[in-house]
């Protein structure tokens, strides 16, 4: 293999180091406030093109078919926005009794009302597809990338729902906790 197809092929990886020996040699550029404004230019652009970006690789079809399976979503939602909630809250009720902090424990509360981080999303939706995979046969055809999507639907979901969710959960659980 050449020079200039191991480039072409580890263009990633090099365009990282370079870009970690121009940070190092002038850092200036990037603080805030600097030339590149990284304030706005990573908060707002880079971000919404890192998912526009990832938006435009989607395929309709298979976006379309992930939104079908609804049993496994349903499952998902109220698995992270019920059950993990209340067993938390039950939890508690027994932590309560012990000499843990209750500012602790009205904050361990309050991280299991919220949406799962897309991390999370992403393992629980593939977990709970592989769950109904072994009790009700094939759920998911596709397997993997399928399960990514779905794991992707389920993460617009809970986020566009913990707008109201969240807030009413806290007021359930944290009003009550300690």
């Amino acid at each position: 293999m050449g020079l200039l197809a191991r480039i072409r092929k580890e263009w990633f990886i090099i365009g990282i180091v370079l870009v970690i020996l121009s940070a190092k040699l002038q850092p200036g550029v990037g603080v805030r406030g600097g030339p590149l404004k990284p304030e706005i230019t990573i908060a707002y652009v880079a971000v919404s093109l890192i998912f526009f970006n990832s938006g435009l690789s989607l395929k309709t079809e298979e976006l379309t078919s992930a939104l079908l399976h609804v049993r496994l979503h349903l499952f998902v939602q109220s698995f992270t926005l019920v059950f993990f909630p209340l067993a938390v809250w039950l939890l508690l009720r027994v932590l309560a009794l012990t000499a843990i902090d209750q500012w602790l424990l009205r904050g361990l509360q309050t991280v299991s009302c919220m949406p799962p981080p897309v991390s999370s999303a992403v393992i629980l939706t593939k977990a709970a597809a592989a769950i109904f995979n072994s009790a009700f046969g094939s759920f998911l055809d596709s397997g993997a990338g399928e399960a990514s999507l779905c794991a992707l639907c389920n993460l617009c979901v809970s986020v566009l729902q913990g707008i109201i969710v969240t807030p009413v959960l806290l007021l359930l659980f944290v009003s009550q906790t300690c």
